[in-house]
């Protein structure tokens, strides 16, 4: 009886600890499956800017070779502040020519560039809507390490909800003779669906 009530209490704590991350992992798993039944027209902004004397002066004295590294903080700060694009934690394409900095996020795409000589600034920001966005989401599709463990919390949490309603049912089998019958036909169902039609 204590196992009953142990079972019970981890099955309804990992359900409710995983129920708006399965609404929306359950909704989007639709919209994905059907993604392309579903129009959506980004939308593009584009713009330009000038970096500050000081700053171009400092890029200037900035000897370091052609490759990846971090932005310079008072540079991210810029770019932040003047052009409106998040850039915090990502690293920029450095060339003699300019700076190149990528910065796509869930449900978007954005990127600035910086001619090292002049100073001047464009960049380009991508919006694919609230859809693609809840999408990304599901993917964990440029959501960053935080969003990421949170799947994997969620997974686990659906795993003990999945093992403990096994044994809930294990033990409700005695008193129900269509348990097993049942949760065969739905193991059954999934293997044959996945050999005859998941090519």
């Amino acid at each position: 009886m204590a196992f009953h009530r142990t079972m019970q209490q981890w099955h309804w704590i990992s359900a409710a600890l995983s129920l708006a991350a399965l609404l929306l992992f359950s909704f989007t798993g639709v919209t994905l499956n059907h993604a392309g039944a579903i129009g959506a027209k980004p939308e593009i902004s584009t713009g330009t800017g000038q970096l500050p004397t000081g700053l171009l002066r400092s890029l200037a004295e900035d000897a370091r070779e052609e490759g990846n590294y971090p932005l310079p903080a008072e540079l991210g700060r810029w770019i932040e502040s003047q052009l409106r694009v998040d850039v915090s934690g990502r690293d920029a394409e450095w060339s003699d020519e300019e700076i190149y900095v990528s910065a796509p996020g869930p449900g978007r795409d954005a990127w600035v560039s910086i001619d090292r000589s002049s100073g001047a600034a464009k960049y380009e920001v991508t919006s694919r809507g609230w859809l693609a966005y809840l999408n990304d989401l599901h993917k964990g599709r440029n959501t960053g390490t935080v969003w990421k463990l949170f799947i994997d919390v969620v997974a686990i949490a659906c795993l003990v909800f999945a093992l403990t309603g096994i044994g809930l049912l294990w033990m409700a089998a005695k008193q129900r003779r269509s348990t097993w019958p049942t949760v065969g036909a739905g193991i059954g169902l999934l293997v044959l669906l996945a050999i005859l039609f998941a090519h």
